[in-house]
């Protein structure tokens, strides 16, 4: 069996209201055969959206940059997204078409499914962590996440463009 790469994903989401502007915070590490410590952050602003779709996207991001399978531990304040994982509220979900009960549809399916995706070649492993209590790298990506949505704010009050919505 092959010897997977073992990284440490860090995430946050943020948002400004629910629905507002918001953005993700996401940490990369892993440590080379060598022992050197290796990190990439990512983040992003979007004009609308909301926490539980920030949280969810921030994985997928962290996901995406990892360029062969490895062996994922995912750090998140999010019980939403940890309970979905470790729970087995997703495999319910893809199970009942995105669908609670006979009438509710699962809210963020566009993310759920981009999630499902990128976790394909991997061995992932989710761990809640308390948002707002010193955790370093929780405490890194809610800055990224904050900054992300500020900044984007800051060049609309400026006349930039930002992003697609999300």
């Amino acid at each position: 069996m092959e010897t997977l790469t073992r990284v440490e994903l860090f995430t946050d989401g943020a948002c400004s209201g629910n629905p507002g502007p918001g953005g993700y915070g996401t940490i990369l590490r892993y440590k080379d055969p060598k022992g050197n410590v290796h990190e990439r952050e990512y983040s992003e602003g979007f004009p609308e959206t909301t926490n539980n779709r920030m949280e969810i996207l921030a994985v997928i991001v962290g996901l995406q940059h990892l360029t062969r399978p490895c062996e994922v531990t995912v750090y998140s304040d999010s019980q939403y997204l940890v309970n979905a994982m470790n729970e087995g509220w997703l495999e319910t979900w893809k199970k009942e078409d995105f669908r609670r009960g006979k009438k509710s549809e699962v809210k963020n399916i566009d993310l759920w499914e981009r999630l499902v995706k990128a976790s394909e070649n991997h061995r992932i492993s989710y761990v809640w962590v308390r948002g707002h209590a010193g955790h370093p790298e929780n405490e890194r990506c809610d800055r990224l996440a904050v900054g992300a949505y500020k900044a984007l704010n800051q060049n609309d009050k400026e006349g930039g463009t930002y992003g697609i919505q999300i």
